[in-house]
């Protein structure tokens, strides 16, 4: 799937594309456990568009600017009026060799 076909509330995305840049990552308590956690926002580019891409812990990382990447089982939300994708619980994310 290209970037370009993404929309909002889609889920079972599978996408893959380079990593252009992140975000310095900020705090953020949930709500649900009260657990602090660490998120940042990546730009997930192909040769069709870009995407905000959603980082949580381990996965900010995980990943460097220019990595290429695999989302499996993603879904499409929009936070702050933009489209981002977000890998999930149940989606993976990988860096390509």
């Amino acid at each position: 799937m290209k970037i370009s076909e993404l929309h909002v509330g889609m889920r079972s995305v599978n996408v893959e594309g380079k990593i252009l840049e992140i975000s310095e990552p900020r705090l953020v308590r949930s709500r649900v456990t009260g657990r602090v956690n660490k998120v940042a926002t990546a730009i997930l580019a192909d040769d069709s568009g870009q995407i905000n891409l959603a980082l949580w812990n381990e996965q900010i990382e995980a990943v460097q600017p220019q990595d290429s990447v695999r989302i499996e089982n993603g879904y499409v939300t929009e936070f702050r009026g933009q489209k981002q994708l977000n890998v999930g619980r149940y989606g993976s994310l990988k860096v390509l060799k």
